[in-house]
């Protein structure tokens, strides 16, 4: 299930961490984003001390792009923005005309953001199994983008039952596809994943991409993503945990575009006629024409008649009824075959 035809997919630049802690990189980014043609570039806050103990080991992939004997607790320290922060970003992307994201990471965040009145609330994946925290998400009324990286089918329907159960509208909640590996080999996508989701849920579905390149999340939209949510960095070669599975503003350019190309190639499903065919119609059908010379009276047979373009004489699905026919008058060869 997707919304409807009439609305564009939501492209969403999610910035995350890849500013490393620095507004003045993270107002940059919501500037490329704007650029791109993102609709919303979203942020990811937190309080470390309430993300995570003091000595969890990073993943393995935070620990292949980041500072090396840091703790996640210490990597995701530096990686904090300040409410300030949040003020001065907000404040940008209402001058870039984009609209502002973030995904709350624990419960004084999902607070914090709450009163921005954004338009999306965003679950990240890790918290698809945090009981508390759904239940804070679904009291607050609110459109919802649920990630299912890491995440089963038993996961996905439990998660939406909370919600459901305390007070959000199955109707304004879109499951986002996912898999939380940076970046996700292309055998491990499963793109048909996101269909089965929306088809056992009756759920608006989208993808939430950590694939290098482009090819994955244009390819979702072909299968009915009703949003996309894509990496996005300054440089692929900064220092932090998600820059390498990001694209570069040129490469979100140019997703986005594909996007929105794919959108109206998609069309509405009939097939029929295109208005920019149609100039094409008789260059490239055939007619029933004379294949030697044919006099006046002579019936028309498998030995006079052939089928060659232009279109715009008798159709050859008519050549059983002109078999048998008499040439009403004379025919050079390569004339088109009439029957009065």
């Amino acid at each position: 299930m997707r919304r409807s035809k009439s609305e564009p997919v939501i492209i969403i630049a999610e910035a995350g961490v890849n500013h490393n802690g620095d507004v003045n990189i993270a107002i940059e980014l919501v500037d490329e984003a704007a650029k791109s043609g993102a609709d919303y570039v979203k942020f990811q806050t937190f309080k470390a001390e309430n993300l995570v103990t003091e000595y969890a080991k990073k993943a393995k992939y935070q620990q292949q792009n980041g500072e090396s004997g840091q703790t996640q607790y210490q990597m995701l320290k530096e990686l904090e923005l300040n409410e300030q922060s949040y003020q001065l970003i907000i404040k940008r992307c209402k001058q870039k005309n984009i609209g502002f994201l973030s995904s709350a990471f624990d419960l004084y965040s999902i607070e914090y953001l709450s009163k921005f009145k954004l338009p999306f609330i965003k679950i990240p994946s890790g918290e698809i199994t945090n009981l508390p925290y759904l239940r804070k998400v679904a009291s607050l009324n609110s459109k919802i983008f649920l990630s299912t990286g890491l995440s089963n089918m038993n996961e996905i329907e439990n998660a939406l039952l909370i919600l459901t159960k305390g007070g959000a509208k199955k109707t304004e909640i879109t499951v986002l596809h996912c898999n939380s590996e940076y970046p996700t080999p292309f055998e491990d996508v499963n793109l048909n994943a996101m269909k089965t989701i929306g088809k056992k849920f009756n759920v608006n579905v989208g993808y939430s991409d950590h694939t290098i390149g482009t090819c994955v999340p244009i390819a979702a939209v072909a299968l009915g993503a009703s949003v996309i949510e894509k990496h996005f960095t300054l440089d692929k070669n900064l220092v932090g945990p998600d820059h390498s599975a990001s694209l570069e503003p040129k490469e979100f350019r140019s997703m986005v575009e594909s996007i929105r190309s794919i959108e109206v190639a998609m069309g509405n499903g009939i097939k029929k006629l295109s208005t920019s065919e149609k100039k094409n119609l008789k260059s490239i059908r055939k007619s029933i024409v004379a294949s030697r010379f044919i006099k006046k009276g002579e019936l028309f047979s498998e030995d006079n008649i052939d089928i060659k373009r232009p279109g715009d004489g008798v159709s050859p699905m008519k050549w059983d009824q002109v078999l048998g026919k008499i040439a009403p008058k004379i025919f050079e060869k390569d004339q088109l075959i009439s029957l009065d």
